[in-house]
């Protein structure tokens, strides 16, 4: 059963709009990894630096596999001038509701 992963990163005052282009570099490579059904990147209108990777998986455990991945592969340390901490990542199952 696929699975709804939602991450939540707050930028810095002032550098949400910074963080998106790094964003728009790096989403293509995440939506053809193995597992990947969709991403979409979104900003909060009210509070910009709020940022939220809304994205479906086929499993919790092709997410993980991939997250590994970026974080072993260092393609995130860029990211880390921009950001408050680290994001939040929530796991949500669909369901027939």
């Amino acid at each position: 059963m696929p699975v709804i992963v939602v991450l939540e990163l707050k930028a810095k005052p002032g550098t949400g709009d910074n963080a998106v282009p790094f964003f728009k570099q790096i989403l293509p490579d995440t939506r053809s990894y193995d597992g990947c059904i969709s991403v979409e990147f979104i900003q909060n209108q009210d509070d910009p630096d709020t940022l939220i990777a809304y994205e479906r998986w086929e499993t919790r455990e092709h997410y993980e596999k991939y997250f590994k991945w970026r974080t072993e592969s260092g393609t995130l340390t860029p990211l880390g001038p921009l950001v408050e901490g680290p994001p939040s990542i929530r796991y949500f199952n669909i369901t027939d509701a």
